[in-house]
């Protein structure tokens, strides 16, 4: 038991302390998470200046759409896109999602 408790206080100790490259490396992935085509609801992008902006210069199609921030709104960019393949394949394509997802990782974290 004595092991199990050294080994977890070490653990968070290391990773308290980090490394400079660690720590620079964190940074992006955390500005990354927040924002993802794939876990974030199309209503928190569109309520983020900086976020719809990606949004307007990658899909303007959907952000101009009443419809889509109506009824859409709890559904991720990856949902919407499945949800209109069948109409409009390439809007909402994997190659358009890679592009908003690299643009969305390249935002200020807030």
């Amino acid at each position: 038991m004595k092991s199990i408790v050294i080994l977890a206080a070490a653990s968070l100790v290391a990773a308290s302390i980090g490394t400079p490259a660690l720590a620079a490396d964190a940074a992006p992935a955390a500005t990354a998470a927040k924002y993802s085509s794939k876990t974030t609801p199309m209503s928190v992008l569109l309520g983020d200046p900086a976020a719809k902006a990606v949004l307007v210069k990658h899909v303007p199609q959907l952000v101009g759409n009443p419809d889509i921030a109506e009824r859409a709104g709890g559904m991720t960019l990856s949902e919407i896109g499945d949800a209109i393949k069948a109409y409009s394949p390439d809007v909402l394509s994997e190659a358009v999602l890679v592009k908003i997802d690299a643009d969305l990782a390249a935002l200020p974290a807030r």
